[in-house]
């Protein structure tokens, strides 16, 4: 994947936490903040906030640090800079001297509503100076911020940080991102490639043809495309197996609203008919489905979603309410499975228990609470 998309939001797993159950199963959830704290991984802005490896950092901060961004979180920050650069020095100079710091060291004058321009100064500042690229991240507390000077936590990295990367020019880190974006979704049309590590500007067909005579990409015709798809040649085994009718799909999973699969709201339309909104930012008068809702992927479908929350001090996976997509006729064994992706995702978050609300067809809602039934007594 390249890259984990980070989000606050823990209604369930924050994101990507439950992006790695979906795709590993159970593991401890402790590996993510044990990989940074230990320099195997680091965030950095990439899609959005994002965990990439430490291989792959330089690549980003030769980035950033050559190419125009427009991303709000530069411009934020540079507003930050323009109103508050006395006061953001002061505060570089407290983590020279004193050590890495969290937000929460500071104290807030007073209370205010959610968002970047609420945070008390500080947060600003330093989530500023992280996004021009003076600060890092070197751990993880309660998944609170931890702020060190970056040439601390650059010396930390495993593998040892390669700075002849940021010597790169911006044409060889557009391809190098190029390439990395189509390895990573596995099967793509050149419209849907920019979106994976936001590149501008798009990426066209015509500035996939030298990847093309190189070797490095293989393209090929999608019944039902109107435009070529593109696969890494890392993946040519796999696209082999695909033309032949030999690549079967076998897992089920419930998906996090920011997994890469589904982040692309235009290539999950056009790979799985599947129309997905995040709703938590949707007015709840205008929601559909509900608040924090995960897609179901079944043996290479989406299939349905559900709304769901986890009560942890009860031990509780409370579904709201679960959906089949139209036309989805559940067989036995689908339903099965779906049930036992619930049950591996509530027994890694520790919430064992299930208790489903509303589903749709009403029908099936016996059937997967007997299931669980079954589960909990054995």
């Amino acid at each position: 994947m390249r890259l984990l998309q980070i989000d606050s939001i823990h209604v369930v797993a924050r994101s990507p936490y439950l992006v790695l159950h979906a795709r590993v199963g159970d593991y401890p959830q402790v590996w993510l903040e044990e990989a940074l704290e230990a320099g195997r991984i680091a965030e950095c802005w990439a899609h959005e906030a994002c965990f990439v490896s430490a291989t792959d950092l330089g690549f980003h901060r030769a980035w950033r640090a050559q190419a125009q961004s427009n991303h709000w979180a530069d411009k934020h920050a540079a507003r930050a800079r323009d109103a508050n650069l006395k006061e953001m020095h002061a505060l570089l100079e407290r983590v020279r001297t004193s050590g890495a710091v969290r937000a929460s060291d500071f104290e807030r004058a007073e209370r205010a509503a959610s968002g970047w321009w609420e945070w008390k100064p500080e947060k600003r500042w330093l989530e500023a100076w992280f996004a021009s690229g003076e600060l890092m991240v070197t751990r993880r507390e309660r998944f609170q911020r931890v702020y060190d000077l970056a040439e601390r936590v650059l010396a930390k990295l495993d593998p040892p940080f390669d700075s002849s990367l940021l010597a790169r020019s911006p044409v060889e880190l557009r391809r190098q991102f190029i390439l990395d974006s189509v390895r990573a979704l596995g099967i793509t049309q050149a419209r849907w490639i920019a979106d994976y590590f936001r590149l501008k500007p798009a990426v066209d067909e015509l500035e996939l043809a030298p990847l093309l005579a190189s070797g490095e990409l293989l393209s090929l015709q999608v019944a039902g495309w109107d435009s070529a798809g593109y696969v890494h040649r890392d993946h040519a085994a796999w696209l082999d197996k695909a033309c032949a009718g030999r690549l079967r799909a076998t897992h089920t999973a419930l998906l996090s609203p920011f997994d890469p699969l589904v982040w692309d709201r235009a290539r999950v339309r056009a790979m799985f008919d599947f129309d997905y909104t995040i709703e938590c930012y949707v007015p709840a008068a205008k929601r559909r489905y509900g608040y924090y809702v995960l897609p179901i992927l079944h043996r290479g479908r989406l299939i349905g979603r559900l709304d769901a929350k986890a009560h942890r001090a009860e031990g509780l996976f409370e579904i709201k309410a679960l959906y089949f997509e139209d036309g989805i006729t559940p067989s036995e064994r689908m339903l099965a499975e779906v049930a036992q992706a619930v049950v591996s995702t509530a027994a890694w978050h520790g919430t064992p228990d299930i208790r489903l609300g509303r589903c749709r067809p009403a029908t099936l809602a016996p059937a997967l609470r007997a299931y669980w039934r079954r589960k909990v007594s054995a």
